[in-house]
């Protein structure tokens, strides 16, 4: 199994030189690469007859080594890998829009995003250093795993320098506390189990909003380009990436405690982008990060030997009875309690979710995405036969 590995650099003002040179030709090529596919596209839109075809990664390299490197030497500065990789993201870029899965690739600005690929002759030296062609030998903060990665990637974020792989780790099948559980996930809490286990969500956001906003408040009348602008740039920067860190810190928390001790875990497939659209609900359900708790579950389940199953979205988990199986026809977001008029049954709403969603584990067809269980027509009998309410 492949999984990524990612550290901070220990890096001295030569080499943070070097790395910004490395950006910035990345950077300049993908902007160039841009510009011309886009000049090829409105051409061949406005002469039907005249098609001009699409160039590859490959056909860009090659125009770009003799048409621009020449007017450009600075472009020899650094390694030929930053704006190979680059044109090699472009055209997956352009890819992805012409299959509709993202939209049209942007220009690239500098100090946002920055990163480069590099590859060739890479060496992990020791515990706390790695040999890059062209940049020499780089520290890390934090011990290295002795493998032989083939390419890595370098970016910054918010002036820090991070190093990234891939490398190749063996599935361990750890012994499983519980079965099967269902986790429902809510705005209130991040996420009830049906074993009755709430945990909350950091809402990291939340708490250094106010913060946030004071920062940006003060830099309101600096100077763009200037040298308080940019320091004050970077403290917003540092914030919003204290406030992602804990954001994803608590999600590996919970995401591994899942993966490790259950057997099988069963969510369900939540329209996060639909969910967005409620501009009450948009920040706090952005706080709380339900993609990457789905994204990390996908990987980690595979890693520890369990199961991860995915109900479909229109399965109503919150309305249906975990006990007798019937359906309300409402359910208003403020009913925090769930009562049953059918059998005057009465649960917490989430836990009911979540109870439901574990009944529902016997009928999913799939695991990790690869296929979702159609639930609308299972009958409400069978909910009743699976429940189990005196184990709560």
């Amino acid at each position: 199994m492949i999984i990524g590995f990612k550290t901070e650099l220990k890096l001295n003002n030569k080499q943070r030189t070097e790395l910004l040179k490395h950006c910035g030709v990345a950077r300049h090529a993908w902007n160039w690469g841009l510009a011309l596919t886009k000049q090829i596209l409105d051409h061949n839109k406005s002469n039907p007859e005249g098609k001009i075809k699409f160039p590859s990664a490959i056909d860009l390299h090659k125009w770009l080594v003799a048409l621009v490197k020449p007017q450009n030497p600075w472009y020899f500065e650094s390694s030929k890998c930053a704006p190979q990789y680059a044109l090699r993201n472009l055209r997956t870029a352009w890819d992805r829009c012409f299959k509709k899965v993202s939209g049209v690739p942007k220009f690239k600005k500098k100090g946002q995003s920055d990163s480069f690929e590099l590859d060739g002759k890479i060496w992990i030296r020791g515990t706390g250093k790695i040999q890059l062609p062209r940049l020499g030998v780089l520290k890390t903060y934090e011990n290295l795993p002795q493998v032989q990665p083939k390419s890595v990637t370098i970016s910054r974020t918010a002036n820090r320098w991070y190093i990234s792989f891939r490398i190749e780790v063996e599935p361990t099948n750890t012994p499983k506390a519980v079965d099967v559980i269902g986790v429902d996930l809510g705005v209130k809490s991040l996420a009830t189990l049906s074993t009755g286990e709430v945990f909350d969500g950091a809402k990291s956001y939340r708490k250094l909003e106010a913060k946030l906003s004071r920062l940006q408040w003060l830099n309101r009348h600096k100077q763009i380009g200037s040298v308080n602008f940019k320091k004050a740039q970077i403290k917003i920067a540092r914030l919003h990436q204290r406030i992602a860190e804990i954001r994803a810190y608590s999600l590996h928390k919970l995401t591994t405690y899942l993966a490790k001790n259950h057997s099988v875990i069963v969510i369900e497939n939540l329209n996060v982008s639909g969910m967005m659209a409620n501009h009450r609900l948009s920040k706090a359900i952005a706080d709380m990060g339900f993609y990457e708790f789905r994204r990390q579950l996908e990987y980690k389940t595979n890693l520890y030997g369990s199961e991860l199953v995915v109900v479909d979205r229109f399965y109503p988990s919150s309305k249906t009875c975990s006990r007798c199986g019937v359906k309300k026809e409402s359910l208003a977001l403020s009913e925090r309690i769930f009562k049953c008029e059918y059998c005057s049954f009465e649960c917490e709403r989430d836990l009911n979710a979540s109870i439901n969603l574990k009944n529902t584990a016997s009928h999913v067809v799939s695991a990790c995405g690869s296929g979702e269980a159609d639930f609308s027509e299972v009958k409400q009998e069978d909910f009743s036969l699976l429940a189990n309410v005196s184990k709560l």
